[in-house]
This record gives structure tokens, C-alpha cells and sequence, in this order.
């Protein structure tokens, strides 16, 4: 489908070399939309032409708007203000878009590209269940891919647990001294929140050590250091290296506990993957690219026996690959797990959705993959992201003041039926259909809420806000969605027709038209941005345009049948457009509210 940008673009072409008797460069051409207080669609920039038409911008843009308005019929009308040229389709234009919208299967979404991105999102640590930054990593990454998929290319979702470290052996080694046996089944928890409760534990009496220590003449830094309960955790993660058969029985056991766990918040949050990758099998791949690197004198190993690579030629300093006793770094398992997937997958981009507190690591592991000599290294994108806040501040996991994921989601769905049980009459709707819809309008809220605000941007996440059934939220675009398809239910009762008829189109059904004939730009724009908030409000701009009009304008009982069934077509498609938009964001929209 044409867009109006490549046909403006050509007919202002054709204006030129018609005045000018030359051509203008492509560069020259610049097309936007026209600003909401001026009249017209879109602006053309007068000052590039200059050279071509040898006038000042003003005598330019009327010769130009002139011609434009005398080869094209579908230019109704033009103005100029200080060199730039505003122009205004004819009724008709929007009319023939309304046609190919309706004419176009599956619209919005672009054909196949032959591209293949792989995008790792979650990442989640096994001694921690997860919380709202999760919630935000786990959106933005299923949500990417949902929009990459729109713009035609294959997506691998991938998810790498961090199932090994000293963080992991915190949690282990609090399970063992005070653990007292303890399973999810014998406590009644949750198998991640279990384990999660043993690190904070842990932390605690850490806590409590090196205040002992400073009491005895330590500083703070010897003090972290000679904690016992520190050393401890850390014999522990080498004899886990080594192979220990109890350490890993232990290891493998609580970490079932926790993968039951994540799986049953995953399932909630209407997340998945492709594949998992696990860090106790990626550090060995990593190990032997260390080694190679070694080999070919790339890497250096230090007096200590520690790995590192220099990359202060590239204006980072140096980084360390594998520590003095042999054990890994996160570096060492992203360096394997990138070269893993690229042998299985060998794509075209690797996108990582992690906070931009790691946004030192990621450069210097496309660097050292590109000095290693991996020539896709190249094709490596951050999508680094800002944390989430909460009026009362940050959260800490090992201090126990996160805000835990499920109990998030159980909450936005207690609130929802709050708020819809004030605002709805679903007396007649089954209890269990009720509860279905309690639980789509407020894991809407709180996925839109995150989804709308640019990934790198921090955010403060407001539940009370998030769920208003007439602010810029989730809910408001649900109902209105609810509301398209009660007004079609009417109509199919009565056995209206839907189609295009050629009636004329009111200034309110043009709006929605053009707004309708952005979205595959819209989503390609939000592909290659890597930004579902170009979504999200691109489609809170199309409900409120909706519900506007809908206050305005009869459809059901419009006595002119040619518009009726206009109409009806128009309503159909606001409904289709919304329905995939919140599709690409992860939420669904309801038939009813």
C-alpha cells in the first residue's frame, strides 16, 4: 500500500521539475505531518528548494502549492507560512484510504522481511522471585517481540537464567544453617518467594557480622571481606564449581522450587519463550572462548591467574573475564551464550532488554566479542531501559522492600473488580466470566501503564492511576474497544449492513481515517525504535479521537442507510486497529465491560 508520504513525495516531485524544469534530489523532498493548530495534513519544506527555484521560501511555496493543487485532485486546498507549504487532502483521498484499510487483510502488518532477531528478556536470578523492575523487563521484552513479528521478521524469544553465583550460594547457604528442612509444600510458600526469603535472611545476618567486625577495629571494606558467613558462600560457589555432588543436589533441588515458581508468575503475566538458556551450562562456553582468546594472545592473564581484556583504546578500561580461583563472571557466560545462539540461530540482531545500570557491560561485550573475532558482534542492541520507582523510593531485593510480582498482579485484579463492579452493570454476566474480565482489565492497566513511557525513561509506577477507566490508561482503551463491539452486536441483531458506500465523510471520520492510516508506519517506526510506547500511544490517540466522535455522530440511528453502513465499516476497523495495537502490547481487550 502506497503510503500518503511516498505520494505526496512524488506529486511534489513532479510539481517541481514542471516549474523548474529540474529535478529535486530526495534529500530536498521533506514531508511531515502538520501540526495540530494549522490547517492541513502535511508540510512540505520550502528552504531545500531553494537553489531549484531560485525565489524566496514564500514565492516557492505558493508556485509549488499552486501546481500541486492544478496536477492532483486529491490536494483540496494549500497555505504557506514562513516557507513551509501545509496541504490539505480532499474528502476523497481519506475516502480511497478507508477502501484499501478495509481492502487489506491482517492491517497494520508487514510482510515477511527474512530477517531473524533473537531477543533475551527476563533473565531472572534463582534466589529471588520476581518483582516490579521484573515486570517492566518481562513487558518490554515480550511486547518488542510482538512488534518486531508485525514488522515481518522471525523473533526468537530467549530468557537466560542466572542459576549460579554467589548470589545463588546466599540463598543456599542461608537454607542450610536455618533452613530447618524446610520445602514449599512444608511452608505453604511459594517455591520462589521461599528461596527469596533465605537471601534476605542471609543479607541480614551478613548485616550483622560486619557490624561485629567494625565493632572490633575492622573497616567497612575488611569487615565485607572477613565476614564468616561471606566466606562461607564463597567455598561454597567454588566447591559448586568443582562438581560437589551435595552442593549440586542442593542446587538443583531449590532451584526446581524456584523455576515452579517463576513459571506460575509467567503464566499470569501472559509471557513466554522460545528457549531457555541456563548459566551453569553458558559459563563453560564462555570459558573456552576465554581460552582461545588466550591462545591468540587477545586476552591476558594476570600474576593472580585472573583473564582480563584491554578495550581502553575504545575509551572503556579493562575488563575482567574469569576471576584469580577459576570462577566466572556474567561476562564469561554472555560471551558463550551470544556465540551459542549465534550457531544456532545466525541472526540478523541480538537484542538484550536489560536495565541501564548494565549499560558499561553491554558495550564492553559487543567490543570484546568484535576483538575476539566474531564478525555478527556488530548486530548486538541493548535495549537499555530505566528502573522503576515507587512514590516511597527505590527497591532492594536482599532487604526484602521489593514489590513482589504476583502480589502486584493479584492486587491490579482485586482493583479492577473494584472499580468495574462501581462503574459496570455485570449482574448478568457469570461469575466466573466476571472474574476472566476482572483479570484482562487489570493486567491491562498495569501493562499499558509500563508500555506507555519510553523504555529509557525512568518511571514511577502509580496503581490508582494506572486503572482510571477515563484517563490516558489500559482500562480507557478496553472500554472503548467494549463499547465498538457492543454498538456492531446491535447492529448484527438487527441485521445492518457493513460496507463502503461512498458517503461523505464528516471532518471527525476523516480524523480517524488518517489516524487509521498511520498504523503500519506507526508500527514500522515503533520496530525499528524498539519502543512499544510509540504504540501504546498511538493507540490511546485513536480511542479518544473515537470516543469524540462517537459523542458527536449517530451510527445506529442515522436515518441515511448509506451512512449507517459507512459508519459501521468505520467503527469496525477502529475496533480491528485497537484490538491488534493492544495485541502488539501483550493486552487483551475485552467484548464487554
Amino acid at each position: 500500500m502506497t503510503t500518503t508520504e511516498q505520494f505526496l513525495s512524488a506529486e511534489l516531485s513532479h510539481a517541481i521539475k514542471a516549474l523548474y524544469a529540474q529535478s529535486a534530489p530526495d534529500a530536498a523532498l521533506i514531508l511531515q505531518a502538520t501540526r495540530k493548530e494549522i490547517e492541513g495534513d502535511y508540510t512540505a519544506m520550502m528552504f531545500p528548494l531553494l537553489k531549484i527555484s531560485k525565489k524566496s521560501p514564500e514565492q516557492t511555496g505558493e508556485e509549488v502549492g499552486r501546481q500541486l493543487q492544478a496536477q492532483c485532485p486529491e490536494i483540496a486546498s494549500y497555505n504557506i507560512i514562513k516557507g513551509f507549504l501545509n496541504i490539505k487532502l480532499s474528502a476523497g483521498y481519506w475516502q480511497n484510504r478507508l477502501t484499501d484499510i478495509a481492502r487489506t487483510e491482517h492491517y497494520g502488518r508487514h510482510s515477511p522481511s527474512g530477517k531473524t532477531i533473537v531477543i533475551e528478556y527476563s533473565s531472572p536470578n534463582t534466589n529471588k522471585p520476581l518483582h516490579l523492575g521484573h515486570i517492566r523487563n518481562n513487558l518490554l521484552g515480550w511486547s518488542v517481540a510482538r512488534l518486531l513479528e508485525a514488522n515481518g521478521h522471525r523473533v526468537i524469544k530467549v530468557n537466560l537464567v542466572n542459576d549460579r553465583g554467589i548470589h545463588i550460594c546466599k540463598s543456599m547457604l542461608a537454607w542450610q544453617k536455618w533452613g530447618q528442612g524446610a520445602t514449599p509444600t512444608s511452608s505453604g510458600r511459594k517455591g520462589d518467594h521461599l528461596v527469596g526469603d533465605y537471601y534476605v535472611l542471609f543479607d541480614r545476618e551478613y548485616k550483622r557480622q560486619q557490624s561485629d567486625l567494625q565493632a572490633q577495629g575492622k573497616s567497612a571494606k575488611e569487615a565485607a571481606r572477613q565476614a564468616p558467613l561471606i566466606l562461607e558462600a564463597q567455598e561454597m560457589l567454588r566447591r559448586w564449581e568443582r562438581g560437589d555432588k551435595e552442593i549440586t543436589a542442593l542446587w538443583q533441588t531449590m532451584n526446581t522450587w524456584v523455576y515452579a515458581g517463576f513459571n506460575e508468575t509467567y503464566r499470569t503475566l501472559g509471557v513466554q519463550f522460545d528457549k531457555i538458556y541456563y548459566e551453569s551450562n553458558t559459563y563453560l562456553s564462555g570459558k573456552k572462548i576465554i581460552e582461545e582468546g588466550l591462545r591468540k594472545g587477545i586476552l591476558d592473564r594476570h600474576e593472580d591467574g585472573s583473564v582480563w581484556i584491554d578495550l581502553t583504546d575504545d575509551g572503556l578500561d579493562r575488563k575482567l573475564l574469569l576471576r584469580s580461583d577459576g570462577t566466572s563472571v556474567y561476562m564469561t557466560q554472555d560471551l558463550g551464550t551470544a556465540q551459542q545462539r549465534y550457531e544456532e540461530y545466525h541472526f540478523d540482531e541480538h537484542i538484550y532488554v536489560v536495565g541501564n545500570e548494565q549499560d558499561y557491560h553491554f558495550q564492553a561485550l559487543k567490543l570484546a566479542l568484535e576483538k575476539l573475532g566474531y564478525p555478527w558482534a556488530t548486530t548486538i542492541y541493548h535495549l537499555s531501559y530505566g528502573m522503576v520507582e515507587l512514590p516511597a523510593g527505590k527497591m532492594k531485593s536482599r532487604e526484602g522492600t521489593v514489590v513482589d510480582a504476583d502480589d502486584l498482579m493479584k492486587e491490579m485484579i482485586h482493583t479492577a473488580r473494584e472499580t468495574s463492579q462501581k462503574l459496570s452493570k455485570l449482574d448478568d454476566m457469570p461469575a466466573d466470566e466476571q472474574q476472566r474480565l476482572f483479570t484482562t482489565i487489570g493486567l491491562g492497566a498495569l501493562k499499558y501503564f509500563i508500555l506507555k513511557i519510553d523504555p529509557k525513561k525512568t518511571m514511577l509506577f502509580d496503581p490508582k492511576e494506572s486503572i482510571d477507566f477515563n484517563g490516558h490508561t489500559g482500562p480507557f482503551i478496553q472500554y472503548t474497544h467494549a463499547r465498538i463491539k457492543s454498538v456492531l452486536r446491535k447492529a448484527a441483531q438487527q441485521q445492518l449492513p457493513v460496507g463502503l458506500t461512498g458517503a461523505t465523510l464528516n471532518e471527525k471520520e476523516i480524523e480517524i481515517i488518517k489516524i487509521l492510516h498511520h498504523f503500519p508506519k506507526k508500527i514500522r517506526d515503533a520496530g525499528d525504535a524498539h519502543s512499544p510506547a510509540l504504540i501504546a500511544n498511538y493507540t490511546y490517540d485513536l480511542a479518544k479521537e473515537f470516543n469524540q466522535y462517537y459523542h458527536e455522530t449517530s451510527v445506529l440511528h442515522e436515518p441515511d442507510d448509506a451512512l449507517k453502513t459507512q459508519r459501521l465499516l468505520l467503527l469496525q476497523h477502529v475496533a480491528g486497529t485497537l484490538k491488534t495495537a493492544m495485541e502488539i502490547l501483550g493486552i487483551d481487550v475485552p467484548e464487554r465491560m
